[in-house]
């Protein structure tokens, strides 16, 4: 079976390299990880199937949600086994080279790059912060109704199934047509009050968060679609933070965030800084297709 070689991250070399990435988690496509030392880098890569990172295969798969989300996890599982004994530097996902040289001819085109962002990010982790707007479902239809738009509601009597001994509908319904649409405009006006304070709370929060952090980057909203992603992403944050300093910055958001509201803020971390790597801009790895 011909192999290429996936690409995970950027590192120092480090000792126990090997041991560390053999007895790490699997990869992408559940391949190991390796090591591939040149002239004061470090790769970590996997030996991969051909057939399924060529360019017309990944031309194909990069529009499979569940396919990105299932390579990401591995891609994760190895820089974070990295992040537990030495700051990594993230490659795009699906940084694809034909052959070891392949790899040794990446390193040798970014050097200048690499070296400068692992100096700029040695020590330091990022960590993830997320804030949603509790949206509230939508009212259960009047008896009868089929959709939204009914307007013509099947009388309810106290012998219905559906109504209370005092005729009202059991269950939460409203009893009638306008009584259903009052009860949407009234969760409409409460979501967007909703809505309104956790953007209050996302520039609040991220305005004093940035005091904590070296950097900051604020990303898109959270795609809904993507598999275990919620809705009513306001907040999509990532801050780079000295390692030794992780438990006070997530101290200040335990404290920064207000009780017993509609607002959830979502902490993660600490990551690999992913979102500070800044390698895009080196020739080779602007991601899919084997160089």
């Amino acid at each position: 079976m011909t192999e290429v070689r996936y690409v995970y991250a950027v590192t120092r070399p480090f000792d126990g390299a090997g041991a560390t990435l053999h007895a790490g988690p699997r990869g992408v496509a559940g391949a190991p990880a390796r090591p591939l030392a040149h002239d004061g880098l470090l790769a970590v890569l996997s030996d991969v199937p051909a057939e399924e990172f060529s360019d017309a295969a990944l031309r194909a798969r990069l529009e499979d949600l569940d396919w990105l989300a299932d390579t990401a996890r591995g891609h994760d599982a190895v820089v974070s086994a990295l992040n537990a004994v030495i700051t990594p530097l993230p490659l795009r996902l699906v940084t694809v080279c034909l052959d070891d040289d392949g790899v040794r001819r990446l390193l040798d085109s970014g050097r200048e790059e690499f070296t400068r962002a692992l100096e700029r990010l040695d020590g330091r982790v990022e960590w993830g912060v997320k804030v949603y707007a509790r949206a509230s479902e939508d009212p259960p239809g009047p008896p009868g109704a089929r959709d939204v738009r009914a307007d013509r509601v099947a009388p309810v009597d106290a012998g219905h199934p559906g109504a209370r001994d005092d005729g009202r509908p059991q269950g939460g319904r409203p009893a009638t047509g306008r009584d259903y649409l009052k009860q949407r405009m009234r969760r409409r006006d409460a979501a967007e009050g909703v809505w309104a304070q956790a953007d209050a709370v996302s520039r609040a929060l991220h305005t004093e968060l940035s005091r904590y952090a070296e950097a900051e980057r604020v990303h898109r909203p959270q795609d809904p679609r993507l598999p275990g992603a919620a809705r009513g992403n306001v907040l999509n944050a990532a801050y780079l933070v000295p390692r030794e300093n992780g438990e006070a910055f997530a101290d200040q958001v335990r404290r920064l965030t207000p009780p017993g509201t509609g607002v959830r803020v979502e902490l993660t971390g600490p990551w690999a800084p992913y979102s500070f790597a800044d390698t895009t801009a080196v020739p080779g790895i602007e991601g899919g297709g084997a160089k």
